[in-house]
């Protein structure tokens, strides 16, 4: 024992303030860089290293995998039902409202300097072009082989470029060696079809405006029609034609559909809710392209209330996909009858009716869905051109349907205030989105990601549920200042530091261990022995706080655990 106490003493004689200043300034250094680390990870990732680490490392070791096949094969279908409802959650759809590059989103560019669409989302929207408008037997049609590799260049001005070189070629005569009458030597001239994908390309991206645009689908549609009527009369021939005559279902619908859209924007919504109409009910197994939406934007704008109703009535069923328009939209519905006479005041004296409460509730109802878009609808947040692609529940789809149908909420008197006074109380029915909905599925982990994917750069995408800070992220950043101030003190006041460690014993538990050295050592001094207990202190209240922090972390992940696991973690021996 006196050797050991010997050995301490000389340690401790050896050893100067400044080394505990240099200690404590080190430990200050490190728990900073251990803060950004953290800072810059939860930023990127959303989630704390640490605990990252803890979790996945940790949770093993203490009991997280049951034994029990049958706990298994239950945990395993649930796991794959969960990541079956990921999938359709986090699937990327065609924004239906989507904007025109010439038209609209370069004239943005031109205006700000600003690029509206990421290269992911314009990306996707070239497979879906190689989708809808090609086929395998393009390469027999020296126009459609042209485009088949159209759609795939990078390069605006290239893809132009090819379309009017589809053109072009399709100008060329060709002599047809089919007689007119039989057995005579007059010959049909015919031209060759023109192609109508051509013409989408260059309505899509080389017009200026809308007006030149529609032109360009006109010219897509005469052509565009004709070959839809040759395929049609020979699907039943084989696997070819039958994906000739897919292949201009498409294209015939996507024109349609844009022309449509040009009557829409160029004020004509009458003719546009007529063509989306009729489109719908030549086609009506093309739900892929989500007419509907369209449909219901052009009849809001006309102000038409009983016929959304109808259309709702008809899509907005349990079996279909649902989508922030639809959901919306049935709650614009509900607060409009009820909105112009809505106070809160009122409601919290009297209470609310029955047409008040059904309103609430759409609105709740929509809120869960897509907890973005009342932000916008609010202009709480600023609003950027929509993406050619959405993600729905996410900000994407959010900032695309607040884009066309903020305009319709402010026409109805009062359905924005009666937003703004119950929006809020869904989260309240739902305090963990992520793991249990209301009316949906909870909401999916992975819309963050991808709406970072999906808009620019300058747009600060909206985060649901909104993150908090992780306890590492918030204990290393009281660490660091705490020990840093301790030893900017003790750098600067030493004498007076001392005196407080010397006047506080009773917090000093190494105190009594010191003060028997110091009493049969007294080489050191009175000051560095004060010191020495100050510095003594600090570390041992910085093990208690790891301690603590250690045992805060294994309690979040022995929780889910099981009682077995946390008694295994805290028993002492």
């Amino acid at each position: 024992m006196f050797g050991t106490e010997s050995s301490l003493s000389m340690f401790l004689n050896t050893l100067t303030p400044k080394f505990y200043v240099a200690l404590t300034g080190t430990s200050s250094l490190i728990s900073g860089l251990i803060l950004i680390f953290e800072w810059w990870y939860f930023r990127k990732y959303g989630t704390s290293f640490i605990e990252q680490v803890s979790v996945s490392h940790l949770r093993p070791l203490l009991g997280g995998v049951d034994n029990n096949s049958s706990n298994n094969s239950n945990s395993s279908n649930g796991d794959s039902d969960s990541n079956r409802q990921s999938v359709s959650e986090c699937k990327v759809w065609r924004n239906p409202l989507n904007l025109f590059r010439g038209a609209e989103y370069n004239r943005y560019t031109w205006v700000t300097g600003r690029e509206p669409l990421t290269y992911y989302d314009m990306n996707l929207s070239a497979q879906d072009h190689q989708t809808f408008f090609t086929c395998d037997s393009d390469h027999l049609r020296p126009a459609d082989a042209i485009m088949q590799k159209a759609w795939r260049e990078r390069n605006p001005q290239a893809r132009i470029s090819a379309a009017h070189e589809a053109l072009e070629i399709n100008e060329i005569r060709s002599r047809v060696e089919v007689p007119l009458i039989a057995s005579s030597t007059i010959w049909e001239i015919k031209l060759l079809p023109k192609c109508a994908t051509a013409y989408i390309l260059l309505a899509e991206e080389e017009a200026t405006t809308i007006a030149e645009a529609e032109k360009l689908f006109k010219q897509a549609l005469k052509a565009g029609d004709g070959c839809y009527r040759r395929s049609q009369q020979l699907q039943h021939h084989g696997s070819q034609y039958e994906a000739q005559h897919r292949r201009d279902t498409n294209v015939l619908v996507y024109i349609k559909r844009r022309l449509a859209m040009c009557a829409r924007r160029l004020g004509r919504t009458r003719e546009a809710v007529k063509m989306m109409r009729d489109l719908m009910k030549e086609f009506p197994l093309l739900s892929m392209f989500n007419i509907h939406e369209n449909l219901l934007e052009a009849l809001l704008e006309l102000q038409a209330y009983a016929d959304v109703q109808a259309v709702l009535a008809k899509y907005d069923d349990i079996s279909l996909p649902k989508s922030a328009t639809i959901c919306y939209t049935a709650a614009l519905l509900k607060a409009r009858a009820v909105s112009d006479k809505f106070s809160p005041e009122a409601a919290s004296r009297r209470g609310l009716s029955t047409a008040e409460m059904n309103a609430v509730e759409a609105i709740h109802r929509a809120v869960e869905f897509n907890p973005h878009v009342p932000k916008y609808l609010l202009e709480m947040k600023s609003l950027i051109l929509p993406p050619e692609h959405i993600l729905k529940r996410g900000d994407s789809e959010a900032i695309a349907y607040a884009f066309f149908h903020l305009a319709h909420w402010k026409r109805v008197e009062g359905a924005l205030n009666l937003l703004h006074c119950t929006w809020e109380g869904t989260f309240r029915m739902i305090p963990y989105p992520l793991e249990k909905g209301h009316l949906f599925y909870p909401y999916p982990v992975c819309t963050e990601t991808a709406d970072r994917e999906l808009l620019p750069s300058f747009h600060e995408v909206s985060v649901y549920p909104k993150k908090e800070l992780p306890f590492f992220i918030l204990f290393t950043a009281g660490l660091c200042s705490f020990t840093a101030m301790l030893a900017l003190l003790t750098h600067q006041f030493p004498e007076l530091m001392g005196v407080f460690a010397k006047a506080n014993p009773e917090s000093v538990p190494m105190s009594v261990k010191i003060g028997s050295v110091r009493g049969k050592h007294h080489a050191r001094s009175p000051s560095q022995l004060d010191f020495c207990q100050l510095l003594v202190f600090i570390q041992e209240q910085s093990q208690v706080w790891q301690l603590v922090s250690c045992y805060v972390q294994l309690q979040s992940i022995s929780q889910p655990l099981g009682s077995s696991a946390l008694k295994h973690v805290t028993d002492p021996s």
